[in-house]
């Protein structure tokens, strides 16, 4: 006998949390502005107590800040930012890797090669979003093996600070190209049982601001001051 559906009941805070995430995500709410809270408020129809609760799950993320009597502002992604950011995923993937290596099956790594070949034809049809969720899979096979869920929130967290903030619908296809032959270093390492050097790859290349700067670099900021010189900012 099928078991009926479950059905979740989200609370107004988690609507409210979720709606400000997708105008982040679109682009709609620009780094750097300030929030108008009533305009949200009124377009919404809540009042604003969900909204601050939302608000500051948002600030505890990293995605904005807070100012007393002034209202919210969308937190800029700086360089400093994205060099921390990396730094941080970098050491808790390559934990987490070390840590759950030894259980990982040879289908698996089948399964991450499978979508490293994914990302590899997105980039032939210019399907970023498919990319970027094949590249997401690639890693959660190894990372779906912690049971640290603390952990997986944060680098979840910190992957959306870093590509949903807004989410790009352009490439720098250099980049995604080398990224695809990291990952296959990765698969060949972890084939050939070398887990601590695998895990050490990760940090030190996959993740390593100076190993990847030039092209976060041109990934961020050179597209930005290509687009404000053309609206003539």
């Amino acid at each position: 006998m099928e078991k009926p559906a479950r059905f979740v009941l989200k609370s107004l805070r988690e609507m409210v949390y979720e709606y400000l995430k997708k105008q982040l995500n679109e682009g709609h709410l620009e780094q750097g502005s300030f929030l108008n809270l009533n305009e949200i408020s009124e377009e919404l129809g809540i009042s604003k107590t969900p909204l601050r609760d939302a608000l500051f799950q948002l600030e505890s993320e990293g995605f904005i800040t807070i100012f007393p009597r002034r209202g919210a502002m969308v937190n800029v992604l700086t360089l400093e930012k994205i060099r921390n950011i990396y730094q941080i995923v970098g050491a808790l993937e390559s934990a987490v890797l070390s840590s759950v290596a030894l259980r990982l099956r040879s289908e698996d790594l089948d399964r991450m090669e499978t979508y490293n070949e994914e990302m590899r034809a997105a980039l032939e049809v210019d399907d970023f979003d498919l990319f970027y969720a094949k590249n997401l899979s690639f890693h959660n096979v190894f990372l779906g093996y912690s049971d640290n869920d603390d952990l997986l929130h944060s680098v979840h967290i910190l992957k959306e600070r870093l590509y949903d903030f807004p989410r790009s619908k352009g490439f720098v296809k250099d980049w995604e190209v080398i990224s695809t032959g990291e990952h296959a270093e990765m698969l060949r390492l972890l084939r050939k049982e070398d887990y601590n050097g695998a895990a050490e790859y990760v940090r030190d290349v996959h993740w390593s601001f100076a190993v990847q700067e030039r092209f976060i670099r041109k990934y961020y900021f050179a597209r930005s001051a290509e687009l404000d010189r053309k609206r003539g900012v």
